[in-house]
């Protein structure tokens, strides 16, 4: 029971991972409050099963999801928070707006029914762990997420896409003194966190199934993450996400009463003494 709860809180700590280190390039280094993530899980999650369910194909499903997000991400960017670019609580009430809003649609076009994206035979069945047979699926979600945070490390430190990225955080005026558009980098950055909502909706939606509150489900979850780790750290959301992910999975199955106090209570306690997060930095 130990080894499988262990998996288990590896596993959705993968999915976690995947979800906030999206949310983390957004929040972190955009400073945009984007509280419409996780509806961005939940919609790009079902176009995923949508495109999955009509093609057949898993890995369509996750590239249908992944283009949807990203594309919702450029409408968010360029149609509404370009308007509110500076200000946080009028962020935060947009995207809330917006949340409700593709939450609903997702309700009109889906239903409120308990959705399942399939996935191929392949990842069908168990794997034998010494004497534990495990869901083969969630070892890929497992595998997934480490090939999602080795991408996203390389990208920001050892790329010229990454290096303008935070040049641009930290020292905007100056990009664009050296004739960049850094409006153009900063919306792809939006986009690749965008997309990565959607992957982490497809992914998940076969596994933790999609629902019509699994949006904000999501959402909270990936705020503890950036909190624990801290805004802006993809390190800190890969530790934020391990160490949410084993307290929801230990603390469902020695006290489920409390579950969501082990994941909460220690960020409390965390945040008292370190209140921008384990790696988190001043601006």
């Amino acid at each position: 029971m130990n080894l499988f709860s262990l998996l288990n809180g590896l596993t959705f700590a993968a999915l976690l991972f995947i979800v906030a280190s999206g949310f983390t390039l957004i929040f972190g280094l955009l400073r945009i409050v984007n509280l419409a993530h996780g509806a961005l899980y939940l919609f790009g999650g079902l176009v995923g099963y949508s495109a999955a369910q009509a093609s057949g194909s898993f890995a369509l499903g996750i590239f249908a999801a992944m283009l949807f997000s990203a594309l919702l991400g450029v409408a968010l960017d360029r149609g509404l928070l370009r308007f509110v670019r500076g200000f946080e609580l009028r962020q935060v009430l947009l995207t809330l707006g917006v949340a409700f809003i593709l939450n609903d649609l997702a309700l009109v076009i889906w239903g409120g029914d308990t959705l399942t994206v399939p996935v191929p035979e392949a990842l069908l069945g168990a794997f034998n762990v010494g004497t534990l047979y495990y869901p083969k699926y969630r070892l890929f979600v497992l595998a997934l997420g480490a090939v999602v945070f080795a991408g996203l490390w390389l990208l920001l430190n050892r790329t010229r896409l990454g290096a303008l990225i935070r040049a641009g955080v930290d020292d905007p005026e100056t990009i664009e003194a050296m004739g960049i558009d850094i409006r153009k980098i900063f919306l792809a950055t939006f986009m690749l966190g965008a997309a990565l909502a959607g992957l982490g909706g497809a992914v998940g939606g076969a596994f933790l199934t999609l629902y019509p509150s699994a949006d904000s489900e999501i959402l909270v979850f990936s705020l503890a993450v950036v909190i624990i780790g801290g805004r802006g750290s993809l390190a800190g959301a890969a530790v934020g996400a391990l160490l949410v992910g084993l307290l929801n999975a230990f603390g469902q199955v020695m006290f489920p009463e409390l579950a969501y106090f082990a994941i909460f209570g220690p960020m409390a306690l965390l945040l008292a003494f370190r209140p921008l997060g384990l790696f988190g930095k001043t601006a």
